[in-house]
């Protein structure tokens, strides 16, 4: 079974992630979805919350499981059985980084490759933060989140509550 691990904060997911995620998923028999558990990232959904929010925006991807993580990104592809880690990419500026870290990933795991999806032109400014403050202020974030979640983040974001 080909597997692919699309690892993320998604805090919270949006239209990009989400385009990444339905295009991943075509491309492997199952597609898991790693929620990071950061301590030192003050987030606006607690790591249940967003795995419950992904849930129900890849209800309709029998092959997608949602899954959280904390330490090493290949330690979690190991676990999960997978030699492939999917990052979609927004900007040249992403590259940079993503490039950087999925070197390091291959020396410390050299059986485990990174895949790089370039998010379609229609996302690539979008990001999670960008949605938080557009929701803190009440602005229109339906071209950004997916219309089921959108009740969600406007009322955590409303509140300012960081976790």
């Amino acid at each position: 079974m080909r597997r692919g691990l699309y690892p993320g904060s998604f805090d919270p997911v949006t239209l990009g992630h989400l385009d990444i995620i339905h295009r991943a998923s075509e491309l492997v028999d199952e597609l898991i979805i790693g929620v990071l558990k950061n301590s030192t990232k003050r987030n606006l959904f607690s790591t249940e919350e967003r795995i419950d929010l992904l849930k129900r925006v890849t209800a309709d991807l029998p092959n997608v499981r949602i899954i959280s993580f904390d330490g090493l990104l290949v330690d979690c592809a190991v676990e999960y059985g997978t030699h492939t880690i999917i990052r979609g990419l927004r900007a040249v500026t992403d590259f940079e980084y993503e490039l950087q870290l999925a070197q390091t990933n291959k020396r410390l795991r050299p059986d485990i490759d990174t895949v790089f999806l370039t998010t379609n032109v229609e996302y690539a400014y979008l990001s999670s933060s960008i949605v938080r403050e557009i929701a803190s202020y009440g602005g229109d974030i339906s071209h950004f989140v997916p219309q089921c979640i959108m009740d969600d983040v406007y009322k955590k974001a409303k509140r300012g509550e960081t976790v």
